[in-house]
């Protein structure tokens, strides 16, 4: 074993140096790397990989587990500002399930398995209408929730008391649903219906019009209901008016949404609506030449006549003048004239125009917006400089302007009649719906780096490796011959020489006969 060792560190230090410097150099920085890579991939591997166990959690649930690992001696860490605690990845499933049973962890919201668990005589009918409230909203927004493009939703119903007679008549329950929805997702109207059913099938007395649902955005859904269209005319006029007013607030809340931020501008848009719609049939007669104002002749008859000549002399029987129905005749009358009659007659073709008027069955007659904006800073409202506050006015001025149908108006809309259609407010939001966010899982950035140097490492490795071997290779070839074969005689074989078998002899002589090799001795002494 000894010579095996000793044999292969001759060959390693021969090996070691046939190397010129700055192989010596590159073989070992090599094995540096590689020796630090490996530790750091062992100090990495050896430690315990922390997986979330639970996210987006309140400070009171992150508290409660938090209690519940420790008391089982189990390590954990919170991230995420609280909202995150992560556990070993090896533990999640068992955790969860044990957790689960012991009721870990409780989001505080009361839902319908609250009455299961706390069911009682000790509770009154107010604390059991305001429980049961409570349940209905949480139950209605995990169903919300499920639906395609809601990340998260927060219910408000509001019941109606009940009457004590039987013949008070049960009024209408309402609802307010807030949607914190996916960015950009659209919601088809087959989805926008779902919200709605869903939402009046789960509150008693609860309908599709007394429910308003928005999002986060300030962008509201509205039910589009097929029997107003063909239903009475009021409810006909009355989605009409407020679909023109929804475009026009989506346009502004959109345009200044992106100048002051989404959750900076409420926007409120009224609209008058003239819903008179005017049939009419003209007929018009136009000339061709409309400078001269003459048409295409069709048609021209000319008739001249003229008479040239003396005149007859007066005729007639004379009576007496007592007879009165006779007539007289004038006596001794007599001359000479000349006539001339023209005529002409043109027939000019004109342009006829017949024209069927259907009138736009609705006109905005007038609009007003009303703008609240949270200035930059919400507890200075000097944050916000007055410049803008008239930019925006005049953007809303211009939106007023072409929307209001002109031929409505008996007056000229000038400038001062616009600024009191528009009004924008600068004042704080207190009343702003928030939700947690809710943020995506990935490993960490070293994992990603480690994991790139190595391979680089590797692939280096493995291209000096394949270099180094074929220059060796090479090397031995040439050496093989060049180099001439020296013969090196066994060490381990003994030969046998003149003074070998001198000594032998002796000692054979000493071993059998000590007295003739004492005297042999003495010779040689005497002889020195």
């Amino acid at each position: 074993m000894k010579e095996t060792v000793q044999k292969y560190m001759h060959a390693t230090r021969d090996f070691w140096h046939r190397r010129s410097k700055k192989q010596k150099i590159s073989l070992a920085a090599s094995l540096l790397f590689v020796l630090a890579i490996a530790g750091l991939t062992a100090f990495f591997s050896a430690g315990t990989t922390l997986v979330p166990l639970y996210s987006n959690l309140s400070p009171a649930e992150t508290g409660t587990i938090k209690e519940s690992l420790d008391a089982r001696g189990i390590k954990s860490e919170i991230t995420d500002e609280g909202k995150t605690i992560l556990v070993p990845e090896e533990s999640v499933d068992s955790l969860k399930v044990e957790l689960a049973a012991e009721g870990i962890p409780k989001s505080g919201s009361i839902d319908y398995s609250f009455f299961s668990q706390n069911a009682g005589m000790g509770m009154t009918d107010n604390e059991f209408n305001v429980l049961k409230l409570e349940a209905m909203q949480t139950e209605l927004a995990d169903l919300i929730k499920g639906i395609e493009g809601v990340n998260d939703a927060k219910v408000m119903i509001n019941l109606p008391e009940k009457g004590i007679f039987v013949k008070d008549s049960a009024e209408q329950a309402s609802a307010s649903i807030v949607l914190n929805t996916s960015p950009g997702y659209q919601f088809k109207e087959e989805q926008i219906a779902a919200l709605y059913h869903l939402a009046a099938k789960s509150v008693p007395n609860l309908p599709t019009d007394n429910i308003v649902i928005m999002n986060q955005f300030f962008e509201y859904f509205d039910l589009k209901n097929e029997s107003n269209s063909n239903g009475s005319s009021f409810a006909s006029q009355h989605e009409i008016k407020q679909q023109v007013e929804r475009d026009v607030q989506r346009q502004v809340q959109s345009m200044l949404g992106t100048l002051m931020g989404h959750d900076k501008v409420v926007v409120s848009v009224t609209a008058d609506i003239d819903f008179t719609q005017e049939n009419r049939e003209e007929n018009l007669v136009e000339p061709v030449d409309k400078e001269n104002m003459e048409g295409i002749a069709v048609s021209a008859q000319r008739l001249t006549e003229t008479f040239s000549g003396k005149g007859a002399g007066p005729g007639g029987t004379p009576t007496s003048g007592d007879n009165p129905d006779v007539p007289t005749y004038q006596e001794g009358a007599e001359g000479n004239g000349d006539y001339e009659k023209v005529e002409e007659t043109i027939n000019n073709e004109v342009n006829r125009i017949r024209k069927e008027i259907t009138e736009s069955p609705y006109k905005v007659r007038d609009l007003g917006i009303q703008v609240m904006v949270e200035p930059p800073t919400p507890d200075d409202p000097n944050s916000l400089p007055q410049e803008r506050v008239d930019d925006i006015t005049r953007i809303l001025g211009t939106i007023v302007r072409t929307t209001i149908d002109k031929k409505t108006l008996e007056n000229e809309l000038t400038d001062e009649a616009i600024e009191d259609k528009v009004v924008v407010s600068v004042q704080p939001f207190n009343g702003k719906v928030t939700f947690d966010n809710k943020t995506a899982e990935k490993l960490p950035w070293w994992i990603y780096l480690v994991g790139g140097l190595l391979l680089a490492a590797i692939i280096i490795l493995i291209i000096l490796f394949i270099r180094q071997r074929r220059k060796d290779d090479e090397e031995e070839i040439v050496m093989e011959e060049n180099t001439e074969q020296i013969y090196v005689p066994d060490v381990n074989k003994e030969y046998e020489t003149e003074k070998t078998m001198k000594k032998k002899q002796l000692e054979k002589m000493a071993k059998e006969k000590p007295e003739d090799f004492a005297k042999l001795l003495r010779t040689w002494i005497s002889e020195d």
